[in-house]
């Protein structure tokens, strides 16, 4: 994982507020705000924000949304794999929290040429925090069937403060869509040493 500093390019700031303002709405929607933007060529093609909640689907987190409305747009265009697989080793992805595990594993097998991220995912991060899905991708297999993936640049650390805050803003106001909890919370005795 790179990171970018303090003279990094404007352009990318510009990409990551527009993954916030999809962060932001997944906010509003009481989903885990976290967003994205697919820039191709100077131009965003896609956007997603998590919407795990909204559609009952644990898979659709912000990355998985984009990539879906990207297949459908070249597929129905009447791309074929390879075509599509080009297209997507020109993009860069923009994203507010580092994709997990499962996002960083598609954005591999997709061939996705270069990631920005905002805040790290210390829990389930797949691009350094806990997995370098990134990086450790190899090309050595001949058959394109037994290919697990290809590396991708990766930098971290763009606008993580406010990434950050979106994410504490979600967890303090506790998200009424959560299970309630199976076994009841033991709190310390005042007479119990901590």
């Amino acid at each position: 994982m790179d990171s970018l500093g303090a003279g990094g390019c404007s352009e990318t700031f510009r990409y990551m507020e527009l993954a916030m303002e999809q962060a932001k709405h997944a906010l509003e929607c009481l989903e885990v705000p976290v967003g994205c933007v697919v820039v191709r060529d100077g131009k965003v093609i896609a956007s997603g924000r998590n919407r795990t909640t909204e559609t009952r689907n644990a898979t659709r987190h912000a990355e998985m949304e984009a990539i879906d409305v990207l297949l459908k747009q070249w597929q129905t265009c009447g791309l074929s794999a390879s075509e599509v697989a080009e297209r997507f080793s020109n993009c860069v992805l923009y994203v507010t929290c580092e994709p997990c595990i499962m996002c960083a594993a598609a954005l591999s097998i997709l061939g996705i040429k270069e990631v920005y991220y905002g805040c790290a995912n210390d829990k389930f991060g797949g691009c350094g925090s806990i997995l370098s899905l990134h990086s450790s991708c190899t090309q050595t297999n001949t058959s394109e069937e037994d290919a697990p993936g290809k590396s991708f640049k990766c930098t971290g650390g763009i606008m993580a403060s406010e990434a950050v805050s979106l994410l504490c803003l979600f967890y303090e106001q506790g998200n009424p869509n959560a299970p309630k909890p199976h076994r009841p919370l033991t709190q310390a005795k005042p007479d119990m040493p901590l």
